[in-house]
């Protein structure tokens, strides 16, 4: 038991397989990492959005960013706009910025808001970011550094070409062996952990730590050694997708600065803005429509605009009960998936990744205690996960579907999101509320959609609220959008300047 781990092996390639494979090698340059991948099999692809921490993770394993944009067809994203969310609305619209409000945590926000700016939407008050989006910006500057921003920024981009631009950095830049085959059977030991893995074109691959990247088949961690998936389909209902690539009716046409999630009667449609093309789709319960009503309400979204039939993903929103068991890690899709509303599947992937470089066991005796922590960590990470996406359905008020009744009613909501919901009606969502150092989602994104849905807490006044202070933040934020927005190009125009010349490094 007191073998060191010397080689792991990636089972299962796709952004998620070769993201983990690059942090492993990238954090330990005297690791062996092997991916294995059976040859034919595409990954489903639809990953399009990241959050800002994608910019760390890129860092840390060497590629440049002009590369990526270049190779990627990648693009900028600076938070999210909710569409018809409260009432379904024309007018019904708000913003999740990533960057956090002027004054994040000295003056109490949400009430100066409250008292004397409530017709102002809370993000568009206390942040420059959703005004750059409005306006199409960039969230940097031809001479800004790569991984620098003058706004806190993600991306958007091609799955399917970010998995290939991840393998040719590992295999060129990291020293991580490519074997392209199908795994057959799996080899264990006599204590149960696996030796190796039997393949029908290299033969037995043996490692010490195997990472399960097989996507939703779970093929080492669910089904070799049986770990049960906890279904959330009772919180969350949506289990179904359409997704379609759209083109721009011409070259020059301005790309979204934003994600934009537009609320359906079943469901919800997502936007994302690439410089070649635009990728929608419609994320719906199956339980409340059928797939050719989901399909008319995706084709009317889109108008006019003729598009393939789209390709239809099933999906069981949960996640595993355990991630690590034994000699086995799983990640990304393995592990589980909810849906895309917030970006959350490819940072899960980020941050598991970064734990198991970080934390990587140096013999097999350390490795159940750190398993342990593993597990404990993430599933606090999917439960924080589902309670953020499930606020935004609770605050709804639409009416117009038993989705969104169900929805609100009380059986279905987490408990834990219940009880905050309770303390928030007369107080704002604090750090105190969500202690961990690494919070999923911090209490300034909380406020974000709790605000944007149109929930109204009844706050007394405290002596820590500072309204002068809050006042000047909202004053610092309308000073800072007046400023950028004639300075920063618009995002067509910095996305072909990074082409064409790239960035300061």
């Amino acid at each position: 038991m007191s073998k060191p781990i010397e080689h792991v092996v990636v089972v299962g390639g796709g952004s998620a397989g070769w993201l983990t494979a690059a942090v492993l090698a990238a954090e330990h340059p005297r690791l062996s990492v092997t991916l294995v991948e059976s040859p034919g099999v595409p990954p489903i692809g639809v990953g399009e959005g990241t959050w800002p921490s994608m910019r760390d993770t890129l860092q840390r394993i060497g590629v440049s960013e002009a590369a990526f944009f270049r190779e990627c067809d990648a693009a900028f994203k600076q938070g999210s706009r909710f569409d018809r969310w409260v009432d379904g609305s024309d007018d019904d619209v708000y913003f999740h910025p990533f960057s956090l409000p002027q004054g994040y945590g000295e003056a109490n926000l949400a009430a100066a808001w409250q008292h004397g700016h409530h017709d102002i939407p809370f993000a568009d008050l206390v942040s420059y970011q959703p005004h750059l989006c409005v306006q199409g910006r960039a969230p940097k500057q031809p001479q800004t550094p790569e991984y620098a921003g003058v706004a806190n920024y993600g991306y958007h981009l091609d799955a399917g070409k970010f998995g290939v631009f991840l393998q040719k950095h590992c295999i060129d830049n990291l020293r991580v062996r490519h074997v392209p085959a199908h795994v057959d059977d799996i080899v264990a030991t006599s204590d149960g952990d696996i030796a190796a893995l039997r393949t029908r074109e290299a033969g037995a691959i043996e490692g010490d730590l195997f990472v399960d990247c097989t996507g939703m088949a779970s093929l080492l961690l669910g089904r070799h050694y049986g770990v049960p998936f906890v279904s959330r389909r009772d919180v969350l209902f949506n289990d179904r997708a359409l997704a379609v690539q759209v083109p721009y009716p011409a070259p020059d046409t301005p790309i979204a600065s934003q994600t934009t999630s537009t609320a359906q009667a079943c469901g919800w449609i997502w936007d994302i803005g690439l410089p070649s093309r635009r990728g929608v789709g419609h994320v719906y319960s199956s339980a409340h429509c059928s797939d050719d009503e989901a399909e008319a309400a995706l084709r009317a979204y889109l108008g006019d605009t003729e598009i393939p039939a789209p390709r239809k993903i099933a999906f069981d929103p949960g996640y595993r009960a355990r991630f690590w068991e034994r000699n086995v890690v799983a990640i990304g899709l393995s592990a589980g998936f909810i849906e895309p509303l917030e970006a959350s599947a490819l940072a899960l992937v980020e941050l598991s990744a970064a734990w198991l470089a970080d934390d990587l066991p140096a013999t097999r005796a350390q490795m159940a205690p750190i398993a342990a922590r593993f597990n404990e960590a993430f599933t606090y990470r999917w439960e924080r996960i589902i309670d953020f996406l499930k606020l935004h359905y609770v605050l709804s008020k639409r009416t117009d579907s038993g989705y969104w009744l169900d929805h609100r009613a009380g059986h279905t909501q987490p408990a834990r999101l219940r009880e905050l919901l309770a303390l928030w009606r007369t107080r704002t969502p604090s750090r105190r509320d969500f202690p961990r150092i690494e919070e999923i989602f911090p209490s300034a994104s909380w406020q974000y959609v709790l605000y944007g849905m149109g929930f109204r807490p009844e706050l007394t006044a405290r002596a820590s609220d500072l309204p002068a202070a809050a006042s000047q933040y909202f004053r610092e934020a309308a000073r800072l959008t007046a400023r950028m927005l004639p300075l920063l190009p618009a995002n067509r125009e910095m996305l072909d300047h990074i082409r064409q010349y790239g960035m300061p490094r």
